[in-house]
């Protein structure tokens, strides 16, 4: 096994697999977590068929700060006997420091938009569960740095917002690991998700043109605009189509909405309310209630910056 291999760990949680990625080195790493379970549940299992164990792991990599990327950071810092370093952006630390932040962070964007009046309660009643605990990192960057997994495998660190504030690729010789950074046409709910329209397309837009990553992983296996699934690991051929296909994808979506906001907000009956235009415009027909809502929340980050909140 080379070391610099990179080895995907999926780890269950209901009908979804979660993706995480081990990264052989003299230091490995893993890049993201999962949920609480993950770790015992996926990781320690795909770890031993390759031979290797988890305590074995010295650094923990987050992409970003939800609960299905960082929920088993705990559990998984925890089973390395805390000799792992915890690595997030310095502006999606405070998810790995509260639960709370996940329920703010709810009540804040897409539950203005949801007929949930427990919906609060049940993002608390979620964080519980599935988040393995509350804890400090150990290594908070901002992009530009490069860590040291020893020998001569090096983690450039690159941040690209969008998604979240602090959303990061971590760069491995010529491969990107992207969590959600890279939306397409969004997962299992077929819409991209992305809190700032503006920052996830520069970012899109760096990723492509800047970066131009030979391979690149995928947070879960995003869908084309046919419906058809990537997969989570993309050649440089792949790459490049999904980030050209993200980029035209976000312009449609920002034409819609755009024109909607001028003429105005109106609600309505509609499970779309108030964005039931755009969702006729661009012909979804997906489910907009079901978490994370990406609609919603994708919608309520336009309607934010474009001064309509």
């Amino acid at each position: 096994m080379s070391k610099g291999t990179v080895h995907p760990l999926v780890s269950p949680w209901g009908r979804f697999g979660l993706y995480s990625y081990f990264i052989d080195a003299p230091e490995p790493a893993i890049v993201d977590t999962g949920i609480g379970s993950s770790p015992a549940e996926g990781m320690i299992p795909a770890l031993e068929k390759l031979g290797r164990s988890i305590d074995e792991v010295r650094w923990i990599l987050l992409t970003h700060g939800h609960i299905d990327h960082l929920g088993g950071a705990k559990a998984l810092w925890e089973l390395t006997g805390g000799k792992a370093k915890v690595v997030i952006h310095e502006a999606d630390a405070h998810l790995l420091r509260s639960r709370k932040a996940h329920v703010e962070e709810y009540v804040n964007g897409r539950s203005r938009y949801l007929n949930a009046p427990d919906g609060a309660a049940a993002q608390t009643r979620t964080t519980q569960a599935v988040i393995s605990g509350e804890m400090e990192p150990s290594v908070l960057v901002r992009g530009g740095e490069k860590l040291s997994l020893g020998g001569d495998v090096t983690v450039s660190v690159h941040h690209v917002p969008g998604h979240t504030a602090g959303s990061v690729a971590y760069e491995l010789e010529g491969a990107a690991f992207v969590g959600d950074a890279v939306q397409i046409h969004g997962a299992a709910n077929r819409f991209p998700g992305y809190e700032d329209p503006d920052a996830y397309r520069s970012s899109l837009e760096y990723l492509r043109d800047v970066l131009r990553p030979e391979r690149l992983y995928l947070g879960h296996p995003y869908r084309r605009t046919d419906g058809r699934e990537y997969g989570v690991e993309l050649d440089h051929r792949q790459a490049r189509e999904a980030l050209q296909e993200s980029l035209d994808i976000e312009g449609r979506v920002r034409a819609a909405v755009a024109g909607y906001l001028r003429d105005g907000l109106r609600e309505t009956d509609s499970v779309y309310s108030p964005f039931e235009r755009v969702a006729e415009e661009l012909a979804y027909q997906g489910d907009p209630t079901l978490d994370p809502s990406p609609f919603f929340t994708t919608l309520h980050g336009y309607r934010t910056r474009f001064g309509n909140a």
